[in-house]
């Protein structure tokens, strides 16, 4: 069968699913080149390599641009394409490597040819340092190359486009209540997310009926879909969450096959992260009152009245922010923005020209002369200043990036189309611990490309079975320092951390800075002394527990109140804790819907920590992980803050949003989370008063936010106790916890149970792979418990691992009494139970 007829079978195939085919292989794109030289299909074969395939720096892309390089050179002479016309398909490329042909252009003896490579390069942003190259012909009295930086300097890449429009009117589909990132993005299809189009036929399939073909029957209206709903995008910080929503009722991307931008997102509340990633990706998403709008309503949206009509009558306002979104649609989004002001203002520069007043600025607020908390003083200081107020836009540095596999390959797609071969962040790690433990086809060629591919660039990449991406990156953090990842549980226990989907996680690593609008911050102050049985995920729980009683917190979706969305949850009253402790502290942050965390810790502990983290890094340089060059440096920087060891610390005048205080004495039994909100917290006391199900089919202990102490404590109180009478799930987070407890023989008293082991990494908690039976009743130490994440129909209450011990040998939710008798085995033994791993301490440790 010849490419035709191949390419014509995958085209069916794909029409059978709803979708547009894949964009072309290098082998498909070579083929397609044959036939244009041939002459054959000539006009198919065009439309081909025009819009089918992927721009920046894909393979295909290469292939694609020397093709047209040879043809506009006049190397190559094709019937089909003049030369110039090659200069114009590669300008489509958005940049990479089409870039050094399109300047090579500007010297052609052929007009056309510069005339077509001054329009190409001149709405060109990905040019690096080709800028360089332009600036020299400029310099060198090149009459194409000053039109070219003129351009750049006049900003047409921004005003040859549309400016959003005075009023915008749109067919409302409406989702009532809370959407989260599970919902639209659902983690059992997460190894199609790089393929939009597939990934979008999953949007809402396990919350509504036909929800495709709903919004297919609303566009017959003539309008353009909004996305509407109560709470809108909770949960992790998924792109593919936007992508889907963009898929269906954004529009297309010239030159970019599979992907979309635009769509109007309507929201009563939308969670920060879904906000920000909306805003990267080019959508309009708006807070305001949505109560009046129904699926199948028409409305009128006036963005800068901030009005929205139905029926001629006015039924919400809302301010735009920030106030630059206007600008950020029009330019496609806040990435291309970011990166064409870069641009226009490099361009001003070599030129002498001042300023421009073309691009709106963000508003700064005013300087209240009061002292600054941790976290501005930490994002200060990754801007080169004493500190940020909230409510000011800012770009800090980006010390630490992560990646982890289920939006690694989307991260990967949007490193290529910001046409980067390199990383500008200091330290960018990848893992692989959502789909090592049962792969799929489509992963395990992930294992086998996605490490050369970050490696390539500087970055480090973890193995299948290494574990979760958080507990390993946490150990590569510096104190102080600013990160991002794309999984909304990237939360630094030192440091801090502003997680983002997986287009803003490209270009913090390409560029090594982030946009960001500083949040305001809400303080939460422990005080007292923990009491008998008390652990720390019981405290994580006291947060919500806590804001609930003060009013600043509500469970219903209708008008909720939640004082932590979008602010940061800044932590002090546990000074000495250990830096795997104060991560359950942070990485919950995540669920409070909190723009980032930071845990005020003594400098102790934070000694102890860098020092067992060298030596891990040290051992992965000696196991040949890669690359050995960004280990190395991140070394040499933990050993010369270790030499002068000095921790920020927040100005006693500094203001918050709200202080929340807890007393420790007044928690006396263990507090969870109930099915399945992770704002529906409750006391054991409170759960047993409740209609809630109290019989527990499974229990997972596993995920990010547990730790060795907690296997240890586990396997304290299943000693002698025989086979659990539920399922038993256990997953330590990595491989070195595993190990341990192997050797320590806790992997016996696991198996003495019955329990089902799990290779280190993510297992249970997102849902992607293995699964708890339909409709089980479930306690779990993981992260979420969305409606259908662990499990179709699951109801699952989150908890502690000292408790989900007590809920595996009783097959219930406890008493007070009950729990507090059972756990009575850890008393005595709390300082080698939650001792944790110095790998400094081991001697002559090797990662194995």
């Amino acid at each position: 069968m010849g490419f035709r007829e191949e390419y014509a079978a995958h085209v069916a195939e794909r029409e059978a699913l709803g979708v547009p085919p894949l964009p072309l292989t290098v082998a498909q794109t070579e083929e397609v080149i044959e036939f244009i030289k041939t002459g054959e299909y000539v006009e198919e074969m065009l439309d081909l390599l025009r819009n089918r395939v992927s721009p920046g720096v894909d393979d295909a892309a290469y292939v694609k641009a020397a093709f047209l390089n040879e043809i506009a050179t006049e190397e190559h002479h094709v019937a089909a394409i003049a030369p110039e016309e090659a200069v114009e398909m590669l300008g489509m490329m958005l940049g990479g490597y089409n870039v050094k042909p399109l300047v090579n252009a500007l010297n052609s003896k052929n007009d056309k040819v510069v005339a077509a490579a001054i329009e190409a390069l001149s709405h060109t942003l990905l040019v690096y340092d080709a800028f360089n190259d332009v600036e020299e012909l400029h310099k060198a009295g090149n009459a194409a190359a000053t039109e070219v930086m003129t351009s750049w300097a006049n900003a047409e890449w921004f005003t040859a486009k549309e400016a959003l429009a005075e009023k915008i009117t749109v067919t409302v589909f409406k989702v009532p209540g809370e959407t989260n990132t599970d919902d639209l993005s659902p983690a059992s299809e997460a190894f199609t997310r790089s393929d939009i189009p597939l990934h979008a036929n999953s949007m809402l399939a396990a919350k509504m009926e036909d929800p495709i073909g709903t919004i297919n029957k609303l566009k017959e209206l003539g309008h353009p879909v909004a996305y509407v709903g109560d709470v809108v995008g909770t949960g992790s910080s998924r792109k593919s969450g936007i992508n889907s929503v963009q898929w269906h009722m954004g529009e297309d991307i010239p030159g970019v096959p599979n992907k979309r931008t635009g769509g109007v997102i309507l929201g009563g509340i939308i969670a920060p992260i879904f906000f920000a990633t909306a805003e990267d990706s080019g959508a309009l998403p708006l807070e305001l009152d949505v109560t009046q709008m129904e699926t199948g309503d028409v409305i009128d949206i006036y963005p800068y009245k901030g009005e929205a009509h139905k029926n001629g009558e006015c039924i919400a306002t809302f301010t735009l922010r920030p106030n630059t979104i206007t600008d950020e649609v029009r330019a496609g989004g806040r990435i291309p923005l970011i990166i064409g002001r870069g641009l226009t203002s490099k361009a001003r520069s070599v030129l002498g020209m001042g300023a421009t007043d073309i691009f709106l600025t963000a508003e700064q607020p005013e300087d209240s002369g009061k002292g600054y908390t941790l976290a501005q003083k930490m994002v200060g200081k990754a801007c080169g200043m004493e500190g940020v107020r909230p409510g000011m836009y800012c770009e800090p540095q980006m010390s630490t990036v992560g990646s982890q596999d289920t939006t690694g390959p989307m991260t990967r797609d949007e490193i290529k189309e910001l046409a980067a071969l390199g990383f500008n962040a200091d330290f960018v790690l990848q893992s692989f611990c959502h789909t090592a433990a049962y792969p799929k086809p489509s992963d395990v060629k992930m294992h086998h490309t996605l490490p050369d591919f970050i490696s390539m660039r500087s970055g480090v990449a973890l193995r299948p079975g290494d574990g979760v991406i958080h507990s390993w990156l946490n150990r590569m953090v510096l104190p102080d320092t600013v990160g991002t990842g794309a999984d909304s549980h990237t939360r630094f226990p030192l440091g801090i951390s502003f997680p983002g989907g997986s287009g803003i996680v490209a270009f913090a690593a390409v560029t090594g800075s982030m946009p960001l609008t500083m949040p305001e911050s809400v303080l939460v102050r422990f005080k007292g002394e923990m009491q008998p049985g008390i652990t720390l995920r019981d405290l994580v729980n006291a947060i919500p527990h806590q804001a609930i009683k003060e009013g600043l917190l509500t469970v219903e979706k209708k008008g909720k109140k939640n004082i932590f969305a979008g602010r940061i949850l800044e932590i002090e009253g546990l000074p000495d804790l250990k830096a795997e402790q104060a991560f359950e502290l942070s990485d919950a942050s995540a669920e409070r819907s909190a723009a980032a965390c930071t845990v005020r810790l003594n400098k102790e502990p934070v000694i102890e920590y860098l020092k067992s983290n060298i030596t891990l890094l040290e051992s992965m340089i000696e196991a040949g992980y890669e690359d050995h060059r960004t280990l190395a440096r991140r070394i040499t920087k933990m050993e010369e803050w270790l030499k002068n060891p000095e921790l920020m610390e927040p100005d006693a005048d500094a203001e918050y949003a709200a202080v929340i205080e807890i007393d420790l004495n007044e928690i006396t039994e263990p507090i969870l989370a109930c099915p399945n909100d992770p704002d529906d917290v409750a006391t054991l006391s409170e759960v047993l008063s409740s209609d809630r199900p109290t019989n527990i089919d499974e229990v997972f202990v596993g995920s990010c936010m547990t730790n060795i102490g907690h296997y240890r404590a586990l396997g304290e109180v299943l000693k002698g106790e025989g086979a659990v009478p539920t399922r038993l799930w256990v997953c330590p987070p990595t491989k070195m916890d595993e190990k341990q407890l192997t050797e320590e023989g806790y992997y016996a008293l696991f198996g003495a149970a019955g329990a089902r082991t799990e290779i280190p990494g993510c297992s249970l908690c997102m849902g992607n792979q293995a699964r708890v039976a339909d409709n089980a009743i479930v306690f779990s130490t993981s992260t979420r418990n969305f409606d259908n994440r662990l499990g179709k129909g699951a109801q699952v209450y989150l908890g502690s691992a000292e408790l989900a011990a007590v809920c595996s040998l009783l097959g219930k939710i406890p008493t007070k009494e009950e729990y507090l008798e059972l756990t009575k085995k850890i008393q005595g033994k709390e300082g080698d139970i939650y001792k944790y791993l110095n790998f400094n301490l081991i001697p002559d440790y090797k990662l194995n």
